[in-house]
């Protein structure tokens, strides 16, 4: 499945995707309610409704959930560029800047920057789907190895 691939990679693909890597009993099942929503050409846009299990015990959506977001939904957009594996992380940071609570609708934007022979350059923020106003931004960087698709600047 996630060998190379020439087709253009879009909606389909990342739906494809997501499915694949919710359909488990590891980590990624945390997952099963992201919907992706859109997506080609380095990037992705995914939606999902603040759930109980994604809370911390304050009440608000987790770090850590929202970096796993950041990670996966990056990657995904990574993965829509012609000639790009998933790689791994090298680099990862997330700024949170508003919480976000259970019910509330939340809008994730991820973008490749870069992607060169040995490293991509993605970006990503989660907003509120009311307002637009942002919760996280998140950078990723990915070792994708040689044969990686160059990026227009």
């Amino acid at each position: 499945m996630l060998r190379r691939m020439s087709a253009k990679k879009g909606l389909e693909f990342l739906r494809a995707v997501s499915s694949y890597m919710t359909k488990t009993n590891g980590y990624d099942r945390c997952l099963q309610q992201l919907k992706i929503v859109s997506g080609g050409d380095g990037k992705c846009q995914a939606e999902f409704k603040v759930a109980e299990e994604q809370l911390n015990r304050a009440g608000g959506l987790h770090g850590g959930f929202t970096a796993t977001i950041v990670d996966v939904v990056t990657t995904y957009a990574l993965m829509t560029k012609d000639n790009c594996l998933p790689g791994v992380s090298v680099d990862i940071h997330v700024t949170y800047l508003k919480g976000a609570r259970e019910g509330d609708e939340v809008v994730i934007d991820a973008n490749t920057i870069r992607a060169g022979k040995n490293l991509a350059f993605l970006e990503c923020e989660l907003r509120h789907k009311r307002d637009n106003s942002i919760i996280a931004r998140g950078q990723h960087t990915k070792y994708i190895g040689t044969g990686g698709a160059k990026t227009k600047e």
